[in-house]
């Protein structure tokens, strides 16, 4: 499946590829010099980890560079009044009253714990386009549905503060 980013997105990824390719590259392989230089190898903890700091560097450029190889860009337009990219919905439960709020975003920002719902996942994509006071129907898979009311729609928000999320 190919990821869904927004030009933001894109824009995010190009920028921490070029950071850890100008920048924390040429650190980490100073750092492995000089544990390198400390002698012994075999014992020397300092040069495995330096090591490991700067395969994880590289590991995080070719995943970043694939994902951007890969993705659909999305736009993060949306209508007046309904439920779109970077917005931020509240939500009623309708089995409990139990009212919740998060921001729809691509899945490479989202973080269900500060409330960043993929547009991707199955509230996400129920959500889509749809208006306050709809009643919308949440498939999550062949044995768990729900319905959700939606309350009210923030559409001021954008995603200059959200992160992409680390491997």
């Amino acid at each position: 499946m190919r990821e869904r980013l927004t030009e933001s997105d894109v824009k995010k990824i190009k920028s921490e590829i070029e950071d850890r390719k100008l920048n924390i590259r040429h650190q980490l392989l100073d750092e492995v010099k000089e544990a390198r230089a400390h002698g012994d190898l075999s014992e020397n903890f300092e040069y495995h980890a330096a090591k490991r700091a700067k395969n994880q560097n590289e590991s995080r450029i070719r995943y970043l560079e694939n994902m951007l190889k890969n993705a659909e860009v999305v736009s993060d337009d949306f209508t007046d009044g309904l439920v779109g990219m970077n917005n931020t919905v509240t939500i009623r439960f309708t089995q409990n009253d139990m009212k919740a709020t998060y921001k729809i975003v691509t899945s490479i920002r989202s973080n269900s714990l500060k409330g960043k719902i993929s547009i991707e996942s199955p509230l996400g994509k129920a959500l889509m386009g749809k208006a306050v006071g709809d009643t919308v129907h949440v498939v999550v898979d062949s044995s768990t549905e729900y319905d959700v009311v939606i309350e009210s729609i923030d559409q001021s928000s954008d995603d200059a503060d959200d992160e992409i999320k680390r491997f």
